[in-house]
């Protein structure tokens, strides 16, 4: 295995992490507008693009042990591309791939800054939810008292229209 053969495949992981990128920033989008279908539809997006990455990830597992085994090293699938970069001898390799993962980096970096943005929304949005089961179901603290109907002048001390005690 060459070291043009990583470079490519580095080049399609930051490819495929570029496409989750746009898909979170859709995702957002969506978010913010409450738009629940189309959200289903970048999840089975999300999914599928997972799915290929991890296919991506492996192939640059086997490229990177197809170049150790080349180069006279055991082949260890834990290495890492940092630790590649520390044991390559020719600068213009070891230039090269700094650079492609320089760009991937990149990319995962914009992608988790995004998904925590994401994340934030889902909670953000679950709280709401919550919050508004609560104002029409009653709060749950009334109900945690017997009141006698005759003292309290009601048949019930529920104010929503859900009997949250079952």
């Amino acid at each position: 295995m060459s070291m043009q053969d990583l470079i490519q495949t580095m080049e399609m992981l930051r490819e495929a992490h570029g496409s989750l990128l746009e898909l979170a920033k859709e995702k957002t989008k969506v978010l913010v507008d409450n738009k629940v279908e189309q959200l289903n539809l970048i999840i089975q997006k999300e999914n599928k693009l997972i799915k290929h990455i991890a296919v991506l990830d492996q192939q640059r597992i086997e490229v990177i042990g197809g170049y150790l085994i080349a180069r006279g090293y055991n082949p260890n699938p834990r290495i890492t591309i940092s630790d590649l970069i520390r044991i390559i001898f020719k600068l213009e390799e070891r230039q090269m791939l700094s650079e492609a993962q320089q760009r991937l980096l990149t990319v995962l970096e914009e992608l988790r800054d995004l998904n925590d943005l994401n994340e934030k929304l889902i909670q953000q949005s679950l709280f709401y939810i919550d919050y508004s089961l609560d104002l029409f179901a009653g709060s749950p603290d009334d109900d945690a008292f017997y009141h006698h109907p005759k003292h309290t002048g009601q048949l019930s001390n529920q104010t929503g229209y859900f009997d949250r005690r079952a």
